[in-house]
């Protein structure tokens, strides 16, 4: 019987050097890696003789969900039973949107040891890069991390969340950009405030990275007339602290 865990790995936004101590040592030491879409070459290549084994999905895939993660669960369970360090290595965090919860479940249930290193998530690195404050003194002091999706069956949760928007808290919004429309129209109904400040960020971290700031009355004209491309994730309620916003601030003190 294999002793070793399986290790469900955050590797976070993509930049190689936001990766913890120790998710950076486990990747080194595996044998069989399964990985994400969205996991960048550079933390891939950290690794040059593990198995590779593509896991991912990408927007608009048609596979079967249950059916795709049963195939992933399976897979973790056989490596591991062949005796090899496997590492199961996620975007961002494993528990923000990174299913690690399915697979750590089915890891149990068949007595495989696993530990989950966590990770970076996407609207945290992008607050930390771009001096963007998800929470503040006098501001904010609470910030909801969701997803977009829940505007497509759930108006009961988007009005939730437009509410905590109007309560002056700060939303970390993941995968909206398809449903912005929708999403934008229902944030301005309930918060009577076009004025809010957006910032959408694509590809964070890496090389490509791209951000937009505006507001809620303001965000959907200027994606329009961008090239801003998946993922994104949206900051909403809270402005990147620039040297404009500095002196705006001390000018509406004086």
């Amino acid at each position: 019987m294999n002793a070793n865990k399986v290790l469900i790995i955050g590797a976070g936004p993509g930049d190689v050097e936001l990766l913890t101590i120790k998710a950076y040592n486990c990747i080194k030491n595996a044998e069989v890696i399964l990985y994400d879409n969205l996991i960048s070459d550079e933390i891939l290549s950290l690794n040059t003789e593990a198995e590779k084994v593509y896991a991912g999905r990408k927007y608009g895939d048609a596979t079967n969900q249950t059916d795709r993660q049963e195939h992933i669960n399976q897979l973790l369970e056989q490596y591991w039973r062949k005796g090899k360090n496997v590492v199961r290595l996620k975007s961002g965090d494993p528990y923000i949107y990174g299913r690690a919860a399915e697979e750590a479940r089915y890891l149990l249930q068949k007595n495989i040891p696993f530990e989950v290193v966590p990770g970076i998530s996407a609207a945290l690195g992008a607050a930390g890069l771009l001096n963007i404050p998800l929470t503040e003194r006098h501001r904010s002091n609470a910030v909801l991390i969701c997803t977009a999706h829940t505007a497509d069956y759930s108006f009961e949760q988007l009005n939730g969340i437009a509410a905590m928007l109007k309560a002056g808290n700060t939303i970390a919004l993941y995968m909206g950009l398809k449903s912005l429309e929708k999403i934008v129209e229902k944030l301005i109904e309930v918060c009577e405030d076009g004025s809010i400040p957006v910032s959408a960020v694509s590809n964070v971290s890496r090389s490509n990275q791209m951000i937009i700031s505006a507001t809620l009355a303001t965000i959907q004209k200027k994606i329009e007339q961008s090239a801003i491309q998946m993922p994104v994730v949206f900051l909403i309620g809270a402005a990147p602290i620039t040297n404009d916003s500095v002196l705006s601030a001390k000018s509406s003190q004086v």
